[in-house]
């Protein structure tokens, strides 16, 4: 379940995917399957094989892809994964926003 986002948040993370580029939208989220976890980053894009040659070099797998059929495919960026990347891609407003350590 996803909250701590706004619509238009959404929408930008959705139109930047449209423009052809790597997006990230980061929100509050509860799965029972990761407990301790309280956020996560969705890292999308439209093209599979950009997203894939993206996540390569953070040493995600192209299986881990959550390819959607609305074009929105995205890898889900959780834990320890997920604050190293944002701090590689510069995105520190993510990070003080929703308090991930």
């Amino acid at each position: 379940m996803a909250f701590g986002i706004k619509r238009a948040e959404l929408v930008k993370w959705k139109r930047d995917i449209d423009r052809g580029e790597i997006a990230f939208l980061t929100h509050y989220w509860v799965d029972d399957r990761f407990h301790e976890m309280r956020t996560v980053t969705k890292a999308g894009a439209m093209n599979i094989d950009q997203l894939s040659d993206w996540g390569s070099q953070y040493g995600l797998k192209k299986e881990w892809i959550h390819i959607r059929e609305d074009g929105y495919s995205h890898y889900d960026l959780i834990g320890d994964t997920q604050l190293y990347i944002l701090k590689s891609e510069g995105l520190t407003e993510h990070i003080e926003r929703f308090k991930i350590k």
